[in-house]
């Protein structure tokens, strides 16, 4: 059989792989430490535009026994295992534990652990403009266009190269016109594990055509290492004096308002438990939960300090502390709040778990939303003989 996923087939003796690895995990290569099956990522695509592509599930680890699955599928984190204050490993973000799921966006939706692109986040109207031509992207999101569009590259296969035991990198070459935008670009993610527990991650892309680029990654934190019951016990700090307010379509509305006394006030550590069921602030009504981009105070007069703590996350029940550095003006705050909501709640995720709503936190390193529309925003324009270049960096420790 064949399955057409976002564009793509799947071909039918991998799907049959992958099906019998499944059902019959002793006549499948060895497990991760995360129990991931690398079996179960190992298959075949074939696309009208990029041809037949391989997919495969690599394995960094570094000197203090960390482990970090990525499969090239999207670019996307599957596993990453951390030591707790007992020393045991947990699994710190959501996901799939097959490639299957992941490509399958009407049973499965995710963007569980991807490297986003071209833009991340929301583009208003499904259309932006360059001097004095207006570009036409493809809607997903209602009239919006999320995440790069319906076949944005979190649902395309990265050429993977492992340098080594501990880097990753990947690339993917975009058509001009790709969901509608201009400029063929070539874009390179690298993965790479230090030995003091940071998964370090750059982005660099080039483009024939002026155009827009905003990459991230979308994990999904739950540092309890266990995502069965919701992670509002988590504490979330921001280091940021500003956020940009969204309408109930989460389009920013061009304000940047400052967070002090609302419950968006994080640039002391707060319980999320406290935050995010506060419907009496409207911005968390309306999202039910958070879902905002904060403007970070650690980009100033143009340029981000990648060596100031941008944001950070810690599980009083592991010992857990994740903090995050970024180069980049924004970082987009989610609380999980369409996980384990309708039919999602019946959702088998990794090791055939359920998710709750409010289960983890993504922290997106980024441009803000919708920024083509607003040039007094930091930009988001690549020009041909430019290089994008964007740094995120999760360190991982015991507080």
């Amino acid at each position: 059989m064949k399955k057409i996923l976002k564009g793509m087939m799947l071909s039918g003796a991998m799907v049959a792989l992958l099906a019998a690895c499944t059902v019959n995990k002793e006549h499948c290569s060895e497990q991760t430490l995360s129990g991931l099956y690398p079996a179960d990522f190992d298959t075949t695509f074939v696309d009208s535009v990029r041809g037949e592509k391989s997919v495969k599930l690599f394995t960094l680890k570094n000197k203090g026994g960390m482990e970090v699955c990525i499969t090239n599928y999207g670019g996307r984190v599957v596993s990453l295992l951390v030591p707790d204050k007992n020393g045991e490993l947990k699994d710190v973000v959501l996901g799939y534990d097959n490639v299957a799921q992941y490509a399958d966006s009407e049973n499965s939706p995710s963007d569980y652990g991807a490297s986003i692109g071209r833009y991340a986040n929301r583009i208003g109207k499904h259309s932006f403009t360059i001097g004095e031509e207006t570009y036409e992207l493809v809607a997903n999101d209602g009239e919006n266009c999320l995440h790069g569009g319906p076949t944005g590259w979190q649902y395309q296969v990265y050429d993977a190269e492992q340098l080594d035991e501990q880097t990753l990198r990947l690339t993917i070459v975009s058509p001009d016109g790709d969901n509608g935008f201009p400029g063929e670009v070539t874009a390179v993610t690298t993965y790479r594990l230090t030995d003091d527990n940071v998964l370090d991650i750059t982005w660099e892309a080039t483009t024939t055509k002026e155009t827009v680029i905003n990459q991230t990654n979308h994990c999904y934190f739950n540092l309890n290492g266990d995502p069965s019951r919701v992670g509002t016990n988590m504490e979330l700090m921001v280091n940021a004096d500003n956020f940009t307010p969204s309408d109930v379509y989460y389009i920013p509305t061009g304000e940047i308002l400052p967070v002090e006394g609302t419950p968006f006030d994080f640039r002391e550590p707060k319980v999320l438990a406290d935050v995010v069921n506060d419907t009496t602030f409207e911005q968390i009504k309306n999202a039910t939960g958070v879902d905002h981009n904060f403007c970070l105070n650690t980009y100033k007069d143009g340029k981000g300090d990648d060596t100031q703590v941008a944001a950070s996350l810690y599980s009083p029940e592991t010992g857990i502390l994740l903090e995050v550095f970024t180069n980049e003006p924004g970082i987009q705050v989610y609380t999980g709040n369409f996980q384990g909501v309708g039919r999602d709640a019946d959702i088998l995720r990794k090791h055939g778990l359920k998710y709750p709503k409010h289960v983890s936190v993504c922290l997106e390193s980024q441009k803000y939303p919708d920024t083509p529309h607003h040039p007094e925003w930091p930009s988001a324009n690549l020009k041909p003989g430019e290089t994008y270049f964007s740094h995120c960096a999760y360190k991982f420790s015991i507080k």
